[in-house]
């Protein structure tokens, strides 16, 4: 397969069939209309591509002409968010639940790894899903009926599935998949009653979760986007408010994870006016005290650290959602201890990480692959590099053995950090390990 589109402008080419030196020529054209001088030429449009350079206000313009898109897109979505081949979140509704579905699974097909939803349309989701109220499923629907039994095998076999350690999951994404679209095809043309037809969209709600962090891990933003989108809409028809504020939360998590911290405390609001389950709601509050953390707010960041650590010791005679029951006091310490470092706390935050890394469970590998990096920046800033340096290497073989991209990235992103150390024994090798020396 051919290597990811990586920005929307050249998926924007791609739709009309331009090459880069193509879209120079378009840019002279337009520019030529106005009387005027592109300036534009192959290099700065390879730029644009790699995220090196945002084109100035004047480059936008002549962009949007000769791609055709109205100066209101340009205003309403920012660059480069309205660019052609934006594609919006569709408005929830059981009209649109089957839609959604297929989308997501013609998504994963697709090769951009941008992001899926501009930070305006998010929004507009989630506070149409914080105000909408679950609608009833319709009775019956043409075709055959649903077996009961049918049902409770993909329920049982897509529980063991997700509960795989994680270095075997890495191998059954296709068989998670193909439960979705089974799943999918039962729901458009099945015939079923109201119990079971809830059953069958928090699968759907379920499955397009899981299939949705599988391609997160692998950095395919857009697929995690639309299968994302599919779990909202499918979780809104099962009347699942704690499942569809969970789906809110890793739209979050992503925004957070893509540098987008304003939107994902946003979109962490929204899902918080719809929580019912403590350690669901202990959750979101960890995740927006991350994204808190990275804004620099302080007062917020430990509010809601201090309201997820109560959340979490809360007793409940109900066993937690699906999605978060994973959630624990190690997940409440090293993502605290994160916290701590974005906002300068190193020697608090050193220790909370260890704290979380001995409480965590060895099946949990992507996450302890996860944690060990963020283990790893606090020795860098505590300036222990030696300790930074087996900690490093000991991720990066932990992501490299259970096929987890995302982790892989994480551990390059430190690699700056460990350049000055260039002298000190292993690094330079470390280095050429990743490439980047």
């Amino acid at each position: 397969m051919d290597d990811p589109i990586r920005h929307p402008l050249a998926y924007a080419r791609e739709l009309r069939g331009w090459s880069q030196r193509d879209l120079v020529v378009e840019l002279n054209k337009a520019a030529r209309r106005q009387g005027l001088l592109s300036g534009a030429d192959k290099t700065a449009v390879s730029r644009w591509e790699h995220w090196r350079k945002t084109p100035n206000a004047d480059s936008q313009l002549l962009i949007a002409e000769a791609f055709g898109v109205p100066v209101s897109d340009m205003d309403a979505y920012g660059w480069p968010s309205w660019l052609p081949g934006r594609d919006e979140p569709l408005p929830l509704g059981a009209t649109h639940t089957v839609q959604a579905l297929h989308d997501a699974q013609r998504a994963a097909m697709d090769r951009r790894s941008f992001m899926t939803f501009s930070t305006i349309s998010l929004g507009g989701l989630a506070a149409q899903w914080a105000a909408a109220e679950p609608e009833r499923l319709a009775s019956g629907m043409n075709g055959k009926r649903v077996d009961g039994e049918l049902v409770d095998w993909l329920e049982e076999t897509s529980r063991r599935l997700t509960a795989l350690p994680t270095e075997q999951r890495q191998h059954t994404a296709g068989l998670t998949d193909a439960h979705l679209a089974t799943v999918t095809d039962l729901i458009k043309a099945g015939r079923y009653g109201e119990t079971v037809g809830r059953r069958l969209h928090r699968l759907a709600a379920s499955l397009a979760t899981t299939c949705g962090w599988h391609r997160f891990d692998q950095g395919r933003h857009w697929a995690a986007g639309k299968l994302w989108e599919a779990a909202l809409q499918s979780a809104h028809a099962a009347g699942d408010r704690d499942h569809g504020a969970g789906v809110l939360s890793d739209f979050a998590y992503q925004a957070n994870w893509l540098g987008q911290a304003k939107v994902s405390v946003d979109q962490l609001g929204h899902a918080l006016s719809g929580i019912g389950h403590p350690t669901a709601r202990s959750l979101l509050l960890l995740r927006r005290a991350r994204a808190h953390a990275v804004l620099g707010d302080r007062s917020a960041c430990y509010r809601d650290l201090a309201g997820a650590e109560s959340a979490l010791a809360m007793e409940t005679a109900d066993p937690a959602p699906g999605w978060c029951a994973w959630m624990s006091p190690a997940d409440l310490a090293v993502d605290s201890g994160q916290c701590l470092l974005d906002l300068g706390r190193t020697g608090e935050a050193h220790a909370l990480i260890a704290e979380g890394m001995a409480l965590l469970p060895r099946a949990r590998d992507k996450t302890r692959g996860i944690f060990l990096t963020y283990q790893a920046r606090g020795h860098l800033q505590a300036g222990d590099v030696e300790q930074a340096l087996a900690v490093t290497g000991e991720a990066l073989d932990l992501a490299t053995r259970i096929g987890a991209p995302r982790c892989v990235a994480l551990v390059r992103e430190l690699a700056p950090s460990f350049r000055p150390y260039r002298r000190i024994d292993g690094v330079p090798e470390f280095l050429d390990r990743l490439r980047v020396g």
